[in-house]
């Protein structure tokens, strides 16, 4: 049990880094729907992976064992959309390690054996997933083996349900998996090497620099004679097109009313607070008179110096490590009114170490209470419990019973008056496994604490304030009347401010501050351009009227959405050589930059130690420098063509340097290996045409 409740209250913070698991409630049985998705083309599935679907069913299978996972590990039956996110992301996650990562890995020649997970798991090398993992880690944090043996050895191979043998065998998987990703890393790392030969004309190419003499003769953009046509904007997308991918989006514009308390709302509450905030600050049953006048209820929860400012307001927190008696004063913040009292003052460690032993049965209490006895006249504990306790696999440190350290925020339920129990004094502790005798063996230093009792009201709209808000938005959908053009006239109309947004997703869940908004982007893909909607109410206290402008499918963009941007492209290639030419014509002959110079009407300008180094540094462009660096000596060249104008250069100077090393060019190719190695998995994805539909049903 200890190593269960262990993984419960610790690995639950761990798990949600390594795999982002939660739990999940999908808003439609799959029971009714599996025989229709059966029937369904493949748009109904949740993607598709080198050729092999994942539909809604077998990605729901996924996920219910992702979640069983997760029930083991915090034992949480919480759920919530962030959760639920994490929990589809590491089931798809797993898709992709399994139908493209590790098939793309062993095509590479790479392999892990079975010595090799039996040494990462149980061995001399113990993979980081199981390393870093605070669910095996003694009181200091560090790993232990014998936590980890403890769990493989007794805890899984006791368990009936199979869930820990799941769990174990999910670990077993992802150390595997990420030895598959290591070794991919290493061998694709490796295999960028940069040759002594290379690396030392790199660095003699960095290290010769020379001084440039240039003129720049800008585009005369207003050329009304360079022109691009259509054909040959055309014909540019043509060879171009795999420049102009796009995925499936949609241009919309949306009005949102917020339901907010009204000034009358607000004071009403403040009144509220005030009629009972006196009764707070006297009464002797706390707990039923925050269950009838607060929204939050009693905790016994110790809080030091700093810990409110967190939670509530520095006021708060102020006020309570004050000495002040009875109820503080009411502050609002927000919409939000509270009052606090302190109703406790100790000096409490910040974590204990738990010895227990567990009984259960019609006897249990008696039995608990006897050896209770035993153990305060200095009985054995852990003797007592080899003998008597139900628990027999918590073994923290070797010895039986020890359940090791917890604190206020990771201790198994029911246990919490561990906290503030006495050192070395045995107690009986009731709880929802049965009765328990309870040892504070060890603890962290105590310091001031205070527990205390919140009185907390939050301002809400009234049924007059929602209805106040409601017909704003219906006066305005009514306007719209469906159709982007009502909608424009109903913004006309009543002034209301209209938030533009483009590129909405099939996985946009947000507009603006608002989250949790899916239904607005199931309306946007239900519905055809120049459509309006009637009210969509989100969270309850949003009122959104949207209009739908355009809509673009996955595919390729068309030409006359990138017909302006093209025409941009090509007519400043144009003008290149139209510069390029014209400049030839007025200087030819000449061979002074000087003179050069004069006859264009253009300044000259001079750079020192100018090299390949140089080449991200802004201040030259890399035609101008690529072109120095292999240009003869006091001769005048060019014109070479820049972004927006074109260059006639002399050399005048060149000199060797020593500043850029050999060091230096193997720095930067690691950088560029390392830029690569982020490229491996969306390369893989398009390789694999993994196509990701989650967004369709969640």
């Amino acid at each position: 049990m200890a190593v269960l409740q262990k993984i419960r209250v610790k690995f639950g913070l761990a798990i949600s880094i390594i795999i982002a698991l939660a739990l999940l409630s999908f808003i439609i049985d799959p029971n009714t729907l599996e025989s229709a998705l059966r029937s369904m083309s493949s748009k109904y599935d949740v993607g598709e992976i080198a050729g092999k679907s994942v539909s809604y069913t077998d990605f729901q299978e996924n996920v219910d064992k992702f979640t069983t996972i997760q029930q083991v590990a915090t034992g949480s039956s919480v759920q919530n959309e962030q959760s639920q996110q994490q929990v589809r992301n590491a089931a798809w996650q797993d898709y992709l390690d399994r139908y493209m990562f590790v098939k793309n890995a062993k095509e590479a020649g790479i392999c892990v054996g079975e010595d090799e997970i039996v040494d990462l798991t149980t061995g001399n090398n113990i993979s980081p997933v199981l390393a870093n993992n605070s669910a095996f880690a003694d009181e200091t944090g560090a790993y232990s083996p014998e936590i980890l043996r403890d769990f493989v050895q007794n805890q899984v191979e006791s368990d009936a349900t199979g869930h820990l043998k799941l769990f174990w065998n999910y670990l077993q998987n992802a150390v595997m998996v990420q030895k598959y990703y290591d070794k991919f890393g290493a061998l694709f790392n490796n295999s960028s090497v940069l040759p002594k030969f290379f690396a030392d004309r790199v660095a003699a190419e960095n290290n010769t620099s020379a001084k440039v003499e240039y003129v720049m003769v800008p585009f005369d953009y207003a050329d009304s004679t360079v022109k691009v046509t259509n054909a040959e904007i055309k014909s540019y997308y043509k060879a171009h097109k795999e420049n102009y991918k796009q995925k499936a989006g949609r241009d919309i514009e949306y009005v949102v009313f917020e339901v907010v308390p009204s000034e009358t709302d607000i004071q009403k509450t403040s009144d509220e607070m005030e009629e009972v905030v006196s009764d707070f600050a006297t009464t002797g049953n706390m707990k039923a008179f925050l269950l009838k006048n607060s929204e939050r209820s009693l905790s016994d929860y110790w809080y030091k110096k700093g810990e409110l400012a967190n939670n509530l307001s520095s006021e708060i927190d102020d006020f309570v490590f004050s000495g002040a008696q009875g109820a503080s004063p009411v502050y609002k913040n927000g919409n939000v009114f509270r009052s606090v009292r302190v109703i406790g003052s100790a000096n409490v460690p910040d974590s204990v170490y738990v010895k227990h032993m567990l009984f259960q049965g019609a006897d249990a209490k008696h039995l608990a209470d006897s050896l209770c006895n035993v153990v305060a006249k200095g009985g054995n504990f852990s003797n007592l419990a080899a003998q008597y306790s139900v628990d027999q696999a918590s073994a923290a440190d070797g010895e039986l019973g020890n359940l090791g350290w917890f604190t206020q925020n990771y201790i198994i339920p029911g246990f919490e008056p561990a906290i503030t129990a006495e050192l070395n004094k045995p107690f009986v502790l009731n709880t929802q496994y049965g009765s328990h005798v309870v040892v504070v063996s060890k603890r962290t230093k105590p310091v001031a604490k205070k527990q205390v009792a919140v009185l907390e009201k939050t301002a809400l709209a009234s049924k007059e304030t929602f209805n106040e808000f409601y017909s704003k938005a219906n006066r305005f959908a009514t306007i719209a009347n469906g159709t982007y053009e009502g909608y424009k006239k109903a913004i006309d109309s009543t002034g209301v401010y209209s938030h533009p947004m483009n590129d909405v997703t099939e996985a946009t869940a947000s507009y603006g501050s608002i989250n949790q908004a899916k239904e607005i982007t199931r309306w946007v893909y239900d519905n055809k351009a120049g459509k309006a909607s009637n009210i969509i109410t989100v969270n309850n206290n949003y009122f959104f009227v949207v209009a739908l402008k355009a809509i673009r499918e996955e595919g390729y963009k068309p030409v006359s959405d990138v017909a302006l941007s093209i025409n941009e492209i090509l007519r400043a290639q144009k003008l290149q050589e139209v510069t390029k030419k014209n400049v030839a014509e007025k200087i030819a002959g000449m061979t002074d930059l000087d003179e050069i110079a004069t006859a264009l009407n253009a300044g000259k300008n001079e750079r020192e130690d100018v090299s390949f180094s140089s080449m991200g540094m802004g201040y030259l462009e890399p035609s101008l420098i690529g072109a120095a660096s292999v240009a003869p000596e006091g001769v005048v060249c060019g014109p070479v063509a820049g972004q927006a104008c074109v260059y006639l250069f002399k050399v005048s100077d060149r000199h060797e340097g020593a500043f850029y090393t050999e060091e230096d060019a193997q720095t930067e190719n690691a950088q560029k290996s390392q830029y690569n190695a982020q490229m491996i998995i969306p390369t893989m994805q398009e390789y694999d045409n993994v196509k990701d539909n989650r967004a369709r049903f969640f």
